[in-house]
């Protein structure tokens, strides 16, 4: 396996945001987290990428690496652990292109930097052609397409996305998933946080449903999709 957690526990002071999670992911894959507002999806990742302290004996191994040790620059720098997050949190005062550049900071090898902005402007051609325009001014679609790309050019081997398709149009969204998959099929782990379920079921190989910071149910996602409870509760009871 590339990740095993076990124990997962985060709190936010008097608040137990995760209580104990478990889950494992192999190189190559792509898995998603699905649960309603507030059942710590978002927690989950950010816990992964050090952005959230965790408890004691929680365990996240990366690679054979305690990610527990890393600190969040070291996180990506290091292991190679990028972070979509809720958002997209851009650098809106600067230009496309430099938000690319920033996030290659870290990175030593300018050929290998440069194979990668030459795929992330593959995959997203509208990026390519909003070079040199601020970030800040360009749609919700085109936003998203530079956070992911942005995650890209990290030197990622594993992308947490937390709700892609969030503020996005139905065609966008479908467009955002297929850029993905070229992102999966390039080599990059995916783990996905989302609340349109049906879309990050079929999208994903297996999946986690967390519920009040707990996982209540794990399976292939084609199970979970015919699953009655998941239907219910994320599907509007349909197939």
């Amino acid at each position: 396996m590339q990740m095993i957690v076990e124990k997962l526990k985060v709190s936010y002071g008097n608040i137990k945001a995760l209580h104990g999670l478990d889950f494992s992911i192999a190189a190559g894959e792509i898995v998603c987290i699905i649960g309603a507002n507030g059942a710590g999806k978002s927690t989950a990742l950010k816990a992964i990428s050090r952005l959230v302290p965790v408890e004691s004996d929680t365990i996240m191994i990366f690679e054979g690496h305690d990610l527990t040790d890393y600190t969040p620059d070291r996180a990506v720098s290091k292991l190679g652990i990028s972070h979509v997050p809720e958002g997209r949190r851009l650098f809106g005062n600067l230009t496309v292109l430099e938000n690319l550049q920033l996030a290659a900071f870290a990175r030593r090898d300018p050929n290998a930097i440069a194979e990668d902005m030459e795929k992330v402007f593959s995959i997203f051609p509208r990026l390519k052609e909003r070079g040199k325009q601020m970030s800040g001014t360009l749609s919700g679609g085109e936003q998203q397409m530079l956070a992911v790309g942005r995650a890209y050019v990290t030197g990622r081997r594993m992308m947490l996305l937390d709700e892609p398709s969030m503020g996005l149009a139905p065609i966008l969204m479908l467009s955002m998933f297929e850029a993905l998959k070229e992102i999966n099929r390039a080599g990059t782990t995916i783990l996905l946080v989302e609340q349109n379920a049906r879309l990050a079921l079929n999208f994903a190989k297996r999946a986690y449903v967390i519920e009040n910071g707990r996982i209540v149910l794990e399976g292939d996602s084609i199970d979970l999709l015919i699953n009655p409870d998941v239907k219910n509760a994320y599907l509007g009871g349909q197939s």
